[in-house]
């Protein structure tokens, strides 16, 4: 039977629901706005409150019976060429839990490109898998890393051929991408799955001249953020299953012990309605946003000082395979600022945000929520940023390592270092101790330190002088980084 993207299930329930004039006695406790605070309502709106219903017992009945929610993730699945879809109302963060989850288990390994998100690093911790580390393909002169090759994959299971399978990032958060068919391929020669951490990559499947998406490249698992490329709200993640190396009951099992017993309704109806929307119009909205992140990319080209990094300079020869252009990444090497320190600027002078944030880039992120108003009103921002450079020189200075520098010795499992006994070290008497906690500089979230690693001191000196010079990093016990939890002495 075809699918009708004409329709949204949770969306048409809320509808009925308040057609019908329910009246629950159930949570939510502020019943429908009613019992909320007067000030909150002013702020909100009632609008919120009367889409925050009761999933089971409320938008559908105490048994389900009207399939409602089962109906919204049929259709997700056939607009993005899945076999198998599961909202979840918690994020991206904890659906690539549930992912790992699927593929291994405790003290089972898992390769993992090394440029992960931290809340892989969390599934680590919870779940006891042992990562087998995939180094991602560095661009030494830019400081960036992008996907590893597929090669790179091959050579990781030829030495951990017992491996349960492998997760790799793509998009990154800075737009470039992995050849995910290569890398499919080169998990199924060896029949274990592929999970593709695909946050950035909801607006993927709806434009031919995207890169590729998980689903169509052969992934079996793939995690999707839909409220950071897509209009859904934040928390709002979906993961697509296909194939049958992970039987979907599994999947869902995994995802039934992490996910909330209450999910959000207004997060589903976002989902939903995003759904429909790009079923739709994806094709027509994203067609618009790529004309539109052109013509600003070619526009910051233009601004004396700043570089927008292009597929030429993250595709090549041991770099990226392919790559999105809408996060519109800026360098600003050439103005002689940080990213953190023009960031701060944007905001405070211009009320305009950065998403993305470093030691020399910033990105500003276009989508199909944009418009030439918008677009204009970034573009005069960034003009008033490069008048304004000379006021934020001298940059401070971030010692970022090389590649070989950045990496440290896997000594212990995450789960063990980060569980075990543990003591607060003065940073500089912590190189050659083994990290007890995360140290992630945010955006874009990729830890420098993982709990297990031993630590190097050129790493260490990379996140004091990041932190001094304005990065955020929002995990470690010590916010200010003068000591860092290591394993203790005698657990070590």
């Amino acid at each position: 039977m075809t699918a009708d993207h004409t329709r949204a299930p949770v969306l048409e329930a809320l509808a009925d629901y308040h057609r019908e004039g329910r009246l629950g006695f159930t949570p939510p406790g502020h019943k429908q706005a009613r019992g909320a605070d007067p000030a909150v309502r002013e702020v909100l709106g009632d609008a919120v409150f009367l889409g925050d219903v009761l999933a089971s017992g409320g938008l559908d009945d105490r048994l389900v019976r009207g399939r409602v929610l089962q109906r919204a993730q049929e259709l997700m699945a056939d607009a993005v060429h899945a076999e198998h879809t599961f909202f979840s109302t918690c994020g991206s963060s904890l659906s690539v839990k549930a992912a790992m989850l699927a593929v291994a288990g405790p003290h089972e390994k898992l390769l993992i490109g090394r440029d992960a998100h931290k809340s892989v690093v969390a599934g680590l911790i919870l779940s006891g898998i042992e990562p087998v580390w995939v180094e991602p393909r560095w661009d030494a002169e830019r400081h960036l890393a992008h996907p590893p090759s597929a090669d790179d994959f091959a050579a990781a299971f030829d030495a951990r051929p017992d491996a349960k399978g492998a997760l790799v990032t793509s998009p990154t958060p800075y737009g470039a991408c992995a050849d995910l068919r290569a890398v499919a391929d080169v998990c199924h020669g060896r029949s274990v799955p592929l999970i593709v951490d695909e946050a950035w990559g909801a607006h993927l499947p709806f434009h031919p001249d995207l890169p590729s998406w998980a689903m169509d490249a052969g992934a079996d698992i793939c995690v999707t953020s839909i409220h950071k490329m897509g209009s859904g709200l934040e928390q709002g993640s979906v993961f697509h299953l296909r194939g049958d190396l992970v039987p979907p009951k599994l999947l869902g099992m995994r995802a039934d012990l992490l996910g909330t017993t209450s999910p959000s309704v207004l997060i589903l109806a976002g989902m939903d309605g995003w759904r429909r929307q790009m079923a739709l119009h994806g094709e027509e909205l994203m067609g618009g946003a790529l004309d539109l992140a052109a013509e600003v990319r070619a526009a910051v080209e233009n601004i004396d000082g700043m570089h927008v990094n292009d597929r030429a300079d993250f595709c090549g020869p041991g770099l990226a395979d392919d790559f999105d252009p809408l996060p519109v990444v800026i360098d600003l090497a050439g103005l002689g600022v940080t990213g953190f320190r023009a960031a701060d600027w944007l905001r405070e002078h211009r009320g305009v945000d950065a998403h993305l944030v470093d030691h020399r880039r910033i990105g500003m992120q276009i989508t199909h929520g944009d418009d030439r108003e918008t677009a204009g009103e970034l573009l005069a921002a960034l003009k008033d940023l490069a008048h304004a450079a000379p006021e934020l020189r001298p940059a401070p200075q971030v010692d970022v390592p090389s590649p070989d520098g950045l990496r440290m010795e896997q000594a212990m499992l995450p789960r063990d270092a980060f569980f075990g006994p543990t003591e607060d070290v003065p940073v500089d008497r912590a190189p050659g101790r083994v990290a007890a906690e995360m140290v992630t500089p945010y955006p874009p979230g990729i830890p420098a330190v993982l709990p297990g690693e031993r630590l190097t001191e050129p790493v260490l000196r990379y996140v004091r002088t990041g932190l001094a010079a304005g990065m955020h990093l929002p995990d470690p016990t010590d916010p200010g980084l003068e000591t860092i939890r290591v394993v203790a002495r005698d657990a070590d």
